[in-house]
C-alpha cells in the first residue's frame, strides 16, 4: 500500500468514531493555539517595542554630561556639553548624519485667548528633524540662520496647533511664551502617544539659542544639556559612537583612561536588551503552552493502544491476507499522525483568530499602545511540523505494538 491508500484508510477509521477522534484532536488544537498566540503576542511586543525606538529617531545616539560622584555616591550632572561640541561632532565625524543640540525648559503657551501646556518646550537645531524623527506637515523648519540669530520663531505639534488654533492655519500666527512672542513657522506632523501613552504631538520646537539666551537668560553661555545624533545607518552606529568618544575626548582633554565628562547611549542596544528580555518572555511561554501538547499527545497514544485493542481481529484478518509487520505499523502511524495533524492544523487557525482578537482586545483597553498583530508564517510551519512530530513520537508505541501481533492470536481474539 502506498501513502496515499494509508491515508484513505486512515480517514475512514477515523471517520467511524468522529467524537472519539475529535476529542482526541482536541487536546493537540488547545496546544497549538496556545503555542501559536503566545508566539504571536511575544513577536507583536518586539515589534512594538522596535516601533516605538523608531519614532525617537533613525539610530539615534544621545550625547550627555557624565553624573558626578562624590564618596563613590553618583549626584547630578555639571554642564559640561556644548553647542561647539555638537558642531565638531557633525564636522570630524564621517558615520555621524545628523547632529542637533537639545535644551528643555517649560511654561505657558498663549495663542490668541488660549492657554495651554505643552509638555515639553524644546530647543534643537535645524536637522532635528532628521534626528528626531519628525516631519513638517504645515508651513516650514526654522534654519540655522535663525538659530545663529536666536530668532523668535517656533514649530509646534498637531496637539498644541489644535489646541491654541482650532480653526487652523497656524502658521504664521503669533504665540507667547513668558511673555515673549514668538512666530509659529511649521506644524510637525502627527505621530500621536508613544510606548507609554505620553502625547509625543503636544511638543514646541524652537532653536536652542533661543531657549538660552530669551527664555531661560542662561548664564552658562552656549552649554547645553543634551546632544541627539543620527548615525548614518544602523551598521555605522558603533564607528559613530567610536569617533563621538575621541573627538568629545580630544576637545575635553580627557587624559588616556581617564574619566570622560560625558556619557554616550545608544537607544539601539537599549532596543535589542528589551527584544532579548521579550523574547525570553516569550520562548517562556510557549513552552508552558507547549506542555498541553505533550497532555494530546498522551491522548492520542491512550486513543490509539484503545483502537489497536479494539481491532485485534482485524489485524490478524490483514496479516493472514499478507500484510506484513511494517504495513501494519505503517497504517496506525500514519492515523496517529493524522490525528495530530489535523489537529496541528486547527489550532494554528485557532491560535491565529485568538491573536487577533487579544491584540484587537488590547488595543480597545490601552489605545495608545498600538499593539500590532503579528502572525509569523515560519511559526505557523513549525507549529505543524511539531504537531506531526507529536503523532509520531505517541504513535509509535501503539502501532508498534499493533505490528507485533500473532496472527493466529489475533484471528482468536473476541
Amino acid at each position: 500500500m502506498d501513502l496515499l491508500d494509508l491515508l484513505v484508510i486512515s480517514l475512514r477509521t477515523l471517520a467511524k468514531n468522529k467524537l472519539r477522534s475529535g476529542l482526541t484532536v482536541l487536546g493537540v488544537v488547545i496546544g497549538i493555539a496556545a503555542v501559536t498566540t503566545m508566539v504571536s503576542i511575544g513577536q507583536g511586543a518586539g515589534q512594538l517595542v522596535q516601533n516605538e525606538f523608531k519614532t525617537l529617531g533613525p539610530n539615534l545616539i544621545v550625547v550627555f554630561p557624565a553624573r558626578k560622584q562624590a564618596d563613590g555616591v553618583r549626584q547630578g550632572t555639571a554642564p559640561t556639553l556644548t553647542a561647539a561640541d555638537a558642531d565638531a561632532i557633525a564636522a570630524e565625524c564621517p558615520s555621524v548624519l545628523a547632529v542637533s543640540p537639545r535644551v528643555g525648559t517649560s511654561g505657558q503657551v498663549i495663542g490668541g485667548n488660549v492657554n495651554w501646556n505643552p509638555d515639553q518646550i524644546l530647543g534643537v537645531g535645524p536637522d532635528y528633524t532628521i534626528v528626531g524623527n519628525w516631519t513638517v506637515a504645515e508651513g516650514a523648519f526654522f534654519t540655522a540662520g535663525d538659530v545663529t540669530g536666536a530668532t523668535k520663531v517656533c514649530v509646534i505639534g498637531h496637539t498644541v496647533a489644535a489646541q491654541l488654533f482650532p480653526g487652523g492655519d497656524a502658521v504664521g500666527r503669533q504665540v507667547r511664551v513668558k511673555n515673549i512672542p514668538f512666530e509659529v513657522v511649521g506644524v510637525l506632523a502627527k505621530k500621536g502617544a508613544d510606548l507609554f501613552g505620553d502625547d509625543q504631538d503636544n511638543i514646541m520646537l524652537m532653536p536652542y539659542t533661543t531657549v538660552r539666551k530669551r527664555l531661560e537668560a542662561s548664564t552658562f553661555g552656549n552649554s547645553i544639556g543634551v546632544i541627539f545624533i543620527s548615525a548614518r545607518s544602523e551598521g555605522q552606529t558603533a564607528a559613530a559612537e567610536r569617533e563621538i568618544v575621541a573627538v568629545l575626548s580630544e576637545r575635553h582633554r580627557i587624559p588616556l583612561g581617564g574619566q570622560p565628562d560625558f556619557e554616550v547611549r545608544n537607544t539601539a542596544e537599549i532596543a535589542n536588551v528589551l527584544n532579548v528580555i521579550t523574547g525570553t518572555m516569550t520562548a517562556l511561554l510557549a513552552a508552558i503552552a507547549a506542555i498541553s501538547l505533550v497532555v494530546g499527545g498522551v491522548g492520542i497514544m491512550n486513543i490509539m493502544l484503545v483502537s489497536v485493542t479494539e481491532r485485534t481481529r482485524e489485524i490478524g484478518l490483514r496479516m493472514a491476507l499478507g500484510a506484513r509487520p511494517r504495513d501494519i505499523l505503517r497504517q496506525f502511524l500514519v492515523e496517529a499522525v493524522v490525528l495530530s495533524s489535523i489537529g496541528g492544523a486547527v489550532g494554528v487557525g485557532v491560535g491565529v483568530a485568538a491573536s487577533a482578537g487579544l491584540t484587537a482586545v488590547i488595543n480597545m483597553l490601552l489605545p495608545s499602545a498600538k499593539w500590532p498583530l503579528v502572525v509569523s508564517f515560519p511559526a505557523a510551519v513549525v507549529a505543524l511540523l511539531f504537531a506531526a512530530a507529536v503523532g509520531i513520537f505517541f504513535g509509535y508505541y501503539p502501532a508498534r505494538r499493533a505490528s507485533r501481533l500473532d496472527p493466529i492470536e489475533a484471528l482468536r481474539y473476541d
